[in-house]
């Protein structure tokens, strides 16, 4: 298996190492990790044919490309435990937030779990899915039995709706937001922006 395995990944799918460092190469931003990606590509390729050989050796390449670059892209987002493994080489302490500065941070999550609560529910419950757990919009709306453009529009209207319930309380300058309308004014809109 071994020989007939090394002649199918020369015949079919090193031909194609020209296209694919240029198409990696458009994609990823760091030509320094282009070799590596190539490699890793192969590396994958040739793994999976020694299970079951694709269709289409071009198709199977570029589309593993893809997810390796996808998976790169995800791993960037994501701050590693290694970074900052070592605090004292931060030069940071814990204890240096002020007692203030705690006073202040829990002030302003009261004054947005307000502004969430007054939320039409419709809106909050589409914007936490969306926010909060990162689910797709087209799953939002399979799970709430709605539109995908209606799921939109319940994402537009809560962060519109945010945005002035947390101006309205730096304006005031409380902790606690004083709203003129309504929620149940608030939900009527909000369900009539479902139609």
């Amino acid at each position: 298996m071994g020989e007939g395995l090394d002649r199918w990944f020369k015949e079919e799918v090193l031909p194609h190492e020209p296209a694919l460092r240029r198409y990696i190469a458009r994609t990823w931003r760091r030509p320094d990790d282009l070799h590596d990606l190539v490699q890793e590509a192969y590396a994958k390729v040739y793994q999976a044919a020694q299970v079951s050989r694709p269709r289409s050796a071009k198709a199977f390449l570029f589309t593993t490309a893809y997810h390796l670059i996808a998976d790169r892209l995800r791993r960037e987002r994501v701050v590693s435990i290694e970074a900052v493994a070592d605090l004292e080489s931060l030069n940071v302490s814990v204890d240096e937030i002020s007692e203030e500065r705690r006073v202040s941070a829990r002030q302003e999550l009261k004054i947005l779990s307000d502004a969430l609560d007054r939320l039409p529910t419709r809106c909050r419950e589409v914007l936490w899915l969306r926010r909060v757990e990162a689910l797709p919009i087209k799953v939002i709306a399979a799970r709430l039995g709605i539109e995908v453009v209606t799921v939109d529009k319940h994402l537009m209207r809560a962060r519109r709706l945010l945005a002035e319930y947390l101006n309205e309380a730096e304006a005031s300058g409380e902790g606690k937001l004083d709203g003129a309308s309504s929620e149940r004014d608030d939900e009527e809109t909000c369900e009539q922006s479902r139609d």
